[in-house]
């Protein structure tokens, strides 16, 4: 079963030891259509914070499925409903591990030492080596640099999966407790699917 979450950010445990968590809150959704064949469901989902723009193929969904203006985004899920209403939450109160998908934080064009955690070269006087790569050349054969060479370049923006044990799980706030780090910046949409 899969949904569209919100990460809130991360906290920690005030057991002894703490262990650190992090915090997604479920979307509000609604499923508009079922589709018989393969069980995926058109769902719309309230997106607060970073919602599309009105357009008129946004407002023909709304009118075809007779929702409401603020759903405002569209998406194919698998989820437990077998008919068109509100998204059936019943899964994640006994789903004890989630497999969490985001868009990682963009860096933007980076240096190999922040890439590829490369150590540098000597920082003493003297030396001009600094962050640069180093050597990427080879002798006569094969004469060209080799694909899959650690240089630099766009870093991040990419989307990354793990899979996250669950602590709490609040069905009244619609909040998910996951054990460990999720990738993306606090605010940024992705989508949880029950693993176990």
């Amino acid at each position: 079963m899969e949904y569209i979450v919100e990460k809130i950010g991360m906290s920690r445990t005030i057991t002894v030891p703490s262990k650190p968590v992090t915090l997604l809150r479920v979307l509000d959704s609604k499923v508009c259509e079922v589709n018989a064949k393969d069980g995926n469901v058109v769902t719309a989902i309230v997106a607060y914070n970073s919602g599309k723009k009105m357009n008129k193929a946004i407002e023909g969904q709304q009118k075809k499925y007779s929702i409401s203006s603020e759903f405002n985004r569209f998406v194919t899920l698998e989820v437990a409903n077998t008919e068109a209403g509100d998204l059936d939450l019943a899964p994640l109160a006994e789903a004890k591990v989630l497999k969490t998908t985001f868009t990682t934080k963009g860096r933007g064009f980076s240096g190999a030492m922040k890439r590829w955690n490369f150590s540098g070269g000597p920082a003493s006087h003297g030396h001009r080596f600094g962050r640069r790569t180093g050597s990427i050349g080879n002798a006569e054969w094969p004469g060209r640099v080799m694909k899959g060479r650690k240089m630099p370049g766009q870093y991040g923006n990419t989307q990354n999966s793990v899979k996250n044990e669950i602590i709490s799980y609040d069905a009244e706030n619609n909040i998910i407790v996951v054990i460990g780090s999720v990738p993306g910046a606090n605010g940024s949409l992705g989508r949880v699917k029950v693993a176990k």
